[in-house]
């Protein structure tokens, strides 16, 4: 048993200034304002002093964590997780991505799996697979895109039966051939699986066709997107405009700290569109060692390139993310805290995490008030 004490509690819609959290058998028990904290005997005592608490970062979308990539060894797997824990990160869904081929994917899924039976992969819950039905258009290192005929059975029908239900979300690009077919036999094998949008240039009719199969999410909305051109000199529509048009999509947002992947005014721009109920900070995290491109980029050290010069993802954790939101949005602690734990949480379907809630799995997170993280709770337990 442990009980928080003096700490600023973070809430969905407020703060609780001075207040306590009670944790019995890894699960919230109580929290609220000191004055009614009860007794506390036989509990462990943390004192916050006057640090927030909040609930555990949760990140959909991630390839590595600090220098370990998914895509290593069993070794590199765990110590991804191990640094994505440090950083707040109780929840994380280690992301394989669209150039990986198959007997790779399966490989790497396994190597997932397997951690998520091991005390060291506790905070792993579950798989987000990026592809491989992406368009090759998009995106960075296309020269290893291998996935490049439409979908077919018997091409898919081994890694979705590997993947399972453990998969949570599987990006897709609508308007490859053969979409709705895989969208189908994928749910067919996990009822509670969620589709995103992914490394597109599908019309909003196409997306919006795959959204009763369970398509809610716009994979790191803005990037890597299309732009569909009707008429000379006339704007067309496409992924991005769809993303923003119906609410029932979250929107993935990658939040680096020179505003690159998405500028701070795109930044303003969603969240005045989607609402802060509908958007998700994400890392997109990987491990590149390309050379920075160009002056432009001067100081956006937490950035990853491929050998080609393109954006390849971040260094980013979540902690990051969300003092960049603040940063270049405004937003409060109280709404990035949503979009990097509330909103991932029923976005994927985790129903029993993501706030700070009486009966709610016990992540937590002590930090101050840039997001630098000093104590992480995963069920209920000071790592």
């Amino acid at each position: 048993m442990l009980a928080i004490i003096h700490a600023d509690l973070i809430m969905p819609d407020h703060i609780i200034p001075d207040g306590f959290v009670l944790i019995e058998n890894g699960v919230i028990k109580d929290f609220g304002d000191m004055e009614k904290i009860g007794k506390v005997d036989g509990y462990e005592i943390l004192d916050a002093k006057g640090a927030f608490v909040g609930p555990g970062f949760i990140d959909i979308h991630t390839h590595a964590g600090g220098a370990h990539s998914f895509y290593g060894t069993p070794e590199d797997a765990s110590e991804a997780v191990k640094h994505l824990l440090r950083h707040g990160i109780t929840t994380v869904l280690p992301t394989m991505a669209y150039s990986l081929d198959k007997e790779t994917l399966l490989d790497k899924i396994r190597i997932v799996q397997a951690l998520m039976k091991k005390p060291e992969g506790a905070n792993i819950g579950g798989l987000y697979l990026e592809g491989p039905y992406l368009n090759p258009k998009f995106g960075a290192c296309k020269d290893d895109i291998v996935w490049h005929s439409g979908a077919k059975r018997e091409d898919y029908e081994e890694v979705i039966e590997q993947a399972g239900n453990d998969v949570r979300v599987w990006a897709v690009a609508p308007e490859r051939e053969g979409i709705e077919q895989f969208i189908k036999d994928a749910k067919a094998a996990n009822s509670n699986l969620r589709f995103a949008v992914a490394h597109s240039e599908a019309t909003p009719q196409q997306i919006e066709a795959l959204m009763p199969y369970g398509l809610c999410i716009g994979t790191h909305h803005t990037n890597a997107t299309g732009t569909i051109v009707k008429y000379s000199e006339c704007r067309g529509v496409c992924v991005d405009e769809a993303v923003n048009y119906n609410h029932d999509i979250y929107a993935e947002l990658i939040c680096d700290k020179k505003g690159i992947h998405v500028d701070p005014y795109m930044l303003r721009l969603i969240r005045r569109i989607k609402g802060d109920d509908r958007i998700i900070l994400i890392s997109d995290s990987t491990v590149r060692n390309g050379p920075v491109p160009g002056p432009e980029y001067k100081g956006a050290d937490d950035i990853n390139f491929d050998f080609a010069g393109e954006i390849s993802g971040t260094k980013l954790t979540l902690n990051a993310a969300c003092y960049n939101m603040m940063k270049h949005t405004g937003a409060s602690i109280v709404d990035v805290f949503n979009y990097a734990s509330r909103n991932p949480a029923r976005a994927v379907g985790f129903l029993d995490r993501g706030e700070i809630r009486k009966g709610l799995r016990a992540d937590l997170v002590l930090i101050d008030y840039k997001i630098n993280v000093q104590k992480v709770i995963l069920k209920g337990v000071v790592q």
